[in-house]
């Protein structure tokens, strides 16, 4: 069940490169740099993630990223997703992630799967809504 949301951010895809995926579909990956608020803490989020494009259409990725805030807070992450193609390259992810943590701040996410919603539009502008699942 969806819970209570944990963080919003915005941000900007830094970089983009295609990969190798032989007698797959294409894969590319994203890099980006966001900003937000986890668990009400200012927060600098850096990602990459891989998605390739499935035989239907839809897309596959899995991630990685790193959260710090100004007072030195760290988080690590991994996840996956599943997600669309939408006009002139935008795209839209739905998928869980799953933190560790030795800070204080946020060490309740190290037994918590978290949900998202990513999207990101032609230009890369980014954002995500991440919430709880319980």
């Amino acid at each position: 069940m969806q819970g209570d949301k944990i963080c919003e951010y915005s941000g900007k895809i830094t970089s983009r490169r295609v990969l190798p995926n032989p007698g797959g579909g294409p894969k590319m990956e994203s890099s980006q740099q966001l900003t937000g608020k986890l668990l009400g803490v200012d927060t600098t989020e850096t990602s990459t993630y891989w998605s390739v494009v499935r035989p239907d259409g839809t897309l596959f990725g899995e991630g990685q990223g790193i959260a710090m805030s100004d007072q030195g807070d760290m988080a690590t992450w991994i996840g996956q997703g599943v997600g669309t193609i939408g006009k002139a390259g935008a795209v839209s992810f739905r998928g869980a992630v799953y933190y560790h943590s030795s800070s204080p701040k946020w060490m309740r996410l190290n037994s918590v799967a978290v949900i998202f919603e990513y999207e990101v539009d032609a230009e890369g502008n980014s954002r995500s809504t991440l919430w709880e699942w319980k």
